[in-house]
């Protein structure tokens, strides 16, 4: 007994401790990327609008060009105009990123945006929000890496309705955060995580897939980017290539009978003020299902493509799209 009584408690692991201190590591840089953010943030926020998009827009331009993405953009750009000439891809890249640079500061001040709606939007689609204000239905909205892509949903809260947003997750819990809450304005209705948490659970991203169906099929609006490579999607055309795409859309509609709408956010000219644009995908039901999601999809592509080849300079052909 009094040896039971005097024996000294099991030390702690070296993988144990060796872990602790990784994590708390990890989190230590997680807070100084967060502080970061918060003090770019402050910043572009301390001019105005146009101003801090210009400013960011100059960053990217000028920094962008030494990333990898730069490489792809290259590439994917190929791939969809081998015709073009060196120099006109050169152009429409760098517009490209001058786009993104402003898209990063508009979404730092979402909120200042949008109280200059009059200002800062054109609409061309008033005929539907008439039409359809407050009694859309089950919808899904979709949209492409266009423009600012973040304020295509806008249209769809113009209707009286309360979207909410599918989005990937941030590694960063603390940035994740502040990331959701700078755009619940555009999505009142939240935004449903996909993708691995941080420490590696895949729990949000199932999580959200069993919210999806059962959101939309309550009546819900629900928002989605679908113009990224999906290894587990179909391959449909873009710009003569088989480019594998999400059917979550279709997949969604088809089966419990929501509206597809389609969105874009173009910027005119190198300001921060837009064109608001939305189109109805209209939903077959026949007899097959899986070949009616397979024709929403392509449809959708099809469409992407035509605004692309429209406004190619503000998509993102950094993105992974083809392979």
């Amino acid at each position: 007994m009094l040896r039971q009584l005097t024996t000294s408690p099991k030390p702690q692991s070296d993988d144990a401790a060796d872990e602790a201190a990784s994590t708390r590591l990890e989190d230590l840089q997680f807070r100084l990327e967060y502080g970061l953010l918060r003090f770019i943030v402050w910043l572009v926020r301390r001019f105005p609008i146009d101003t801090g998009a210009n400013i960011s827009a100059l960053v990217w331009r000028n920094v962008a060009p030494w990333s990898y993405r730069h490489k792809r953009a290259h590439e994917n750009l190929a791939l969809a105009f081998p015709d073009m000439p060196l120099a006109e891809r050169n152009t429409i890249i760098t517009s490209m990123w001058d786009n993104l640079g402003r898209v990063m500061a508009e979404t730092m001040q979402i909120d200042r945006i949008l109280a200059e709606e009059e200002a800062r939007f054109e609409h061309l689609s008033q005929h539907l929000y008439q039409r359809y204000r407050n009694k859309m239905g089950a919808a899904i909205g979709v949209t492409l890496h266009m423009g600012n892509w973040e304020f295509a949903a806008w249209p769809m809260a113009k209707m009286g309705t309360s979207p909410a947003a599918v989005y990937r997750l941030v590694k960063n819990p603390y940035v994740d955060r502040y990331i959701r809450k700078q755009r619940e304005p555009l999505y009142p209705s939240g935004m449903l995580a996909k993708g691995r948490a941080h420490g590696g659970s895949n729990a949000e991203g199932q999580k959200t897939a069993r919210q999806i169906m059962g959101y939309v099929r309550q009546g819900g609006r629900l928002g989605l980017v679908c113009d990224l490579f999906d290894r587990h999607g179909l391959p449909v055309d873009f710009f003569g290539h088989p480019a594998r795409s999400t059917p979550i859309a279709g997949l969604i509609a088809r089966r419990v009978g929501a509206r597809i709408w389609m969105g874009r956010c173009i910027r005119k000219g190198r300001t921060s003020r837009f064109q608001l644009e939305l189109k109805e995908l209209k939903v077959p039901r026949n007899r097959n299902q899986a070949e009616d999601i397979r024709w929403i999809t392509a449809e959708m592509q099809k469409q992407f493509e035509e605004w692309v080849r429209e406004h190619p300079e503000q998509w993102m052909w950094s993105n992974r799209r083809w392979k």
